[in-house]
């Protein structure tokens, strides 16, 4: 038999479906609750096609002969998007970690605290360093937004994150050898930075990783900018000069204290024409300079177009203090060199400096409750909470009712972090973390097409959400709010041909996946656990790590 889905012609075998021959085209059709077997549940609807007027989902729609099936249409594309805004509507849970989302530079902090917990920092500087080029600085001067919205100080104190930070980024700079993050090949284009503080510093990080030839332009003796007039005893220049040599290691041509007079016209045409993309970290400059130089300004600053950092000069760019306060925070300059780089590799290799999606796409559960922070410490790490009405916690010791001891709040020297005898009491640290983000990010298939095809999730947004909860059953996590009840587990556990296993409970709208007779996920599980959690599209179940 013949079928035809977007004007391509396939040959199918009678018994296949429709998925079947989009697959054998090349064609991805999103899928859910699809697990190939005789009897296609069909819930979740993500795979919709057009079948004469009609719509389908490809998952259970067996071929016919002559099929002409519409699947890439802007109008399937739709459809298929609502159903997805359907699901966000009714899925709780967080796709990122608050202090992640608190955290200017993007630092995976959540895993950064796993690699240490498993005493392995050399692994947490590679994760330090997708984000952040100068850790053992902004581990210093860091203002610590991710500390003032992590959840473990309900209970007693913020996790510490940047003393952890900056314990791996020190250990990284008492190596031979510091960490360098592989580099693309050489792309062939040119990039001319103008200013060598944290935006442009980081900057230059990133994009010579990325393969473009940079020239970096200090506007004084030594690089750095703002960085250099921080107090010594909070930021030695020992510690700065180090990371900055780190750096300059890279592809990078530097020019100390080079006179360049970027802001004569004829001066700046010349570099726009030699290179491939200018990007301005060169501080704050007047409004009359900026526009005798050809750029558009807004009530005095420098006008950019957020998030790409693109000026009204299509291959400029700028970051940094050019177009923020003074007071910004150091680790938002360096965030800023991170971004304007990628934006500047989008516009050098595709030709649109604009991402094509915000890279904390995904749900949030927003504040909890004090019962459902209660109930989420006590699943993760056994932790109860303190009395809140006891003394308030002190410099040098920490008060808390927590169970398992190797969770117990420290005290962490504040200066000379990194030795031998420090390990145990960063990873003692690191332990404290309650493990806010999603276990199964990285697989989870609704988040990919909720991505992929712009789904709004906050389209059916329910005005009062449900109650979050949680189940720990030795070492397997269910999460009811993130099930979407496609029954991938279900079918799994009775293939197995477990004792309990898995099945829906309730009917309607109060249906849900559940052990029989209310036994523990881990008795149902006995033998089919790692394929539950390896199928399950949303980590609803996940494996605690």
């Amino acid at each position: 038999m013949k079928i035809t889905i977007d004007d391509h012609v396939v040959s199918v075998t009678e018994g296949e479906t429709v998925l079947d021959a989009a697959t054998r085209l090349g064609i991805n059709i999103p899928t859910l609750c699809y697990v190939k077997s005789e009897h296609e549940p069909a819930s979740c609807l993500v795979c919709l096609v057009k079948y004469k007027g009609k719509f389908v989902p490809a998952c259970a729609t067996k071929i016919e002969d002559g099929m002409i099936i519409e699947s890439e249409t802007e109008e399937v594309r739709q459809l298929r998007r609502t159903a997805l805004e359907l699901l966000l509507s009714d899925h709780f849970g967080d796709c990122y970690a608050p202090c992640q989302l608190a955290c200017p530079a993007r630092l995976d902090i959540p895993l950064m605290l796993r690699q240490i917990r498993a005493e392995n920092p050399a692994a947490a500087i590679q994760t330090i360093k997708e984000t952040i080029p100068l850790p053992a600085v902004l581990g210093r001067v860091c203002p610590k937004p991710c500390e003032k919205i992590c959840r473990r100080k309900e209970f007693d104190k913020a996790v510490e994150i940047c003393t952890v930070k900056r314990y791996a980024a020190d250990y990284d700079l008492a190596q031979q050898q510091p960490y360098f993050p592989p580099l693309r090949s050489s792309t062939g284009k040119r990039v001319i930075i103008i200013g060598a503080g944290p935006s442009g510093l980081s900057a230059a990080f990133y994009l010579a990783r990325f393969g473009h030839r940079v020239a970096l332009y200090a506007q004084g003796k030594k690089p750095g900018g703002r960085l250099r007039t921080i107090d010594e005893s909070q930021l030695p220049a020992s510690v700065l000069d180090a990371e900055i040599r780190t750096i300059l290691s890279l592809p990078i041509d530097y020019y100390p204290d080079e006179h360049l007079d970027w802001m004569i016209p004829a001066t700046f045409a010349e570099i726009q024409h030699s290179f491939d993309a200018v990007l301005l970290c060169t501080g704050q400059c007047s409004s009359e300079i900026l526009e005798q130089s050809g750029f558009e300004t807004v009530q005095g600053r420098l006008r950019i177009d957020l998030p790409s950092f693109q000026t009204s000069v299509s291959n400029v760019f700028a970051t940094g203090t050019i177009f923020r306060a003074k007071t910004t925070m150091i680790v938002r300059s360096v965030a800023d060199g991170r971004e304007a780089a990628e934006s500047i590799d989008r516009f050098l290799q595709h030709g649109t400096a604009h991402p094509a999606v915000s890279p904390y796409y995904g749900v949030k559960l927003g504040k909890l409750s004090h019962e459902e922070l209660t109930a989420f410490a006590e699943t993760n790490r056994n932790d109860k909470p303190v009395n809140h009405s006891a003394e308030p916690v002190s410099e040098t010791a920490t008060k808390t009712t927590t169970a398992t001891a190797t969770a117990t709040a420290t005290t962490i020297p504040a200066k000379n972090i990194y030795s031998e005898t420090n390990l145990s009491q960063m990873v003692r640290e690191a332990e404290r973390c309650l493990h806010c983000d999603c276990r199964g990010r990285s697989q989870c298939r609704l988040l990919r097409y909720a991505s992929l095809y712009q789904a709004d999730n906050h389209r059916f947004e329910e005005s009062v959400r449900k109650p979050f909860t949680i189940q720990r059953s030795g070492n397997i996590i269910f999460e009811a709010g993130k099930c979407i009840k496609c029954g991938i587990c279900v079918n799994v556990s009775k293939k197995a041909d477990e004792e309990w296993g898995l099945t829906f409970l309730g009917r309607g709208f109060e249906v849900r996946i559940g052990v029989p007779f209310g036994e523990s996920f881990q008795k149902a599980l006995t033998k089919s656990a790692a394929e539950a959690v390896q199928l399950c599209p949303t980590a609803a179940l996940s494996f605690d790590d």
